[in-house]
């Protein structure tokens, strides 16, 4: 007969041999925090035996600390960083190329054109408006349509953006200005809408929330935070400016030297899978997998080809240059960096 406690000591043996067994991957991400949790269950839940330990900030504070760790590495995957800083770090040799199983579905727009790609795309967002009706209402500001609207005397002080040294949304409007109007003219409309911000955030999705709050009556941001808020009941009217809009690709990549490498490539084919692609849907009107996305009614039908063309090897040879200079003129607006 089994007695009760060498049944306690069998079942110790198992958990630990089980708790053994698991692969705990380091994961350095700029999703947003709440898409984090669906994400990972859905990963986990495909693969028990690996587990996933976060690494969550900003484009730009994920990017530098890659960078800093580049001879001694502590990420084993990305997943959820900007194109156009995977496209950095690759530069850096700091990624190790990888055909996940479904690489035939991504757009080529919407991977490193690289065989094998050095990075695979998730998800698109772009550059978006978030007006507070009520605060322009009270405030009596007009509508604006336009990049270059922005710019008038009436809406000084008025209208917060992303810092794009910390932001990569902040980095893809900056990008987008420059590739868009030109060098010259782009830093040109840069200094007039200077003198309308109010502050230079360090996050991507807080000057919608801002906006919605009523903090500001005009947040530059993106879609993602605009449509959920507008959802949640803010009193939001998501504008697309009418020059085109700035964008970035969310991408997946493997870190060069991970010990883990079979398990980061299971979480690699996972992110370009459809099982993920119906994740990414609830939060993105454009996938990398075409054919995939559902329309969201608070966006336009061709929101897709609203997006302007992106240059992502221009902008992240050239993120450093841009960077220095965006600093030295307009850093003095920017908010305190948290302690």
């Amino acid at each position: 007969m089994f007695k009760p406690a060498a049944l306690a000591v069998s079942l110790c043996l198992a958990l630990a041999s089980h708790a053994q067994a698991d692969t705990e991957l380091t994961v350095y991400t700029a999703l947003e925090v709440e898409q984090l949790k669906p994400y990972q269950a859905a990963f986990e839940q495909q693969h028990p035996d690996i587990r996933i330990k976060w690494g969550r900030d900003s484009t730009g504070i994920v990017t530098a600390k890659l960078l800093a760790e580049k001879d001694r590495p502590q990420a084993d995957v990305v997943w959820g960083l900007a194109g156009s800083s995977l496209a950095i770090l690759d530069h850096q040799g700091l990624l190790l190329p990888y055909a996940p199983a479904n690489l035939a579905q991504i757009g080529p727009r919407y991977r490193d054109p690289a065989n094998p790609p050095a990075w695979v795309g998730m998800d698109v967002w772009a550059a978006t408006l978030c007006f507070n009706t009520v605060e322009a209402q009270k405030q009596g500001l007009p509508r604006p349509t336009s990049w270059a609207d922005l710019t008038k005397p009436i809406y000084r002080g008025k209208i917060v953006m992303p810092n794009p040294a910390s932001s990569g949304t902040g980095y893809l409007d900056v990008s987008a200005w420059l590739q868009t109007f030109g060098e010259a003219q782009g830093w040109a409309y840069m200094d007039q809408l200077h003198q309308n911000i109010g502050q230079y955030t360090h996050s991507g999705s807080k000057p919608c929330k801002q906006a919605a709050a009523g903090e500001f009556p005009i947040g530059i941001s993106f879609e993602y935070p605009a449509v959920q808020l507008k959802r949640k009941g803010a009193p939001l009217e998501i504008i697309l400016p009418s020059e085109g809009l700035g964008w970035e690709i969310e991408a997946s990549a493997i870190i060069k030297g991970t010990a883990k490498l079979d398990a980061a490539r299971k979480l690699a084919d996972f992110a370009s899978s459809p099982t993920a692609m119906a994740l990414y849907r609830n939060n993105f009107a454009v996938l990398a997998q075409p054919g995939l996305a559902a329309r969201f009614e608070d966006l336009p039908a061709d929101y897709e080809q609203r997006l302007v063309k992106n240059d992502f090897a221009w902008a992240s040879q050239n993120r450093d240059r841009i960077l220095a200079e965006w600093r030295k003129r307009y850093d003095g607006k920017s908010e305190p960096v948290a302690q």
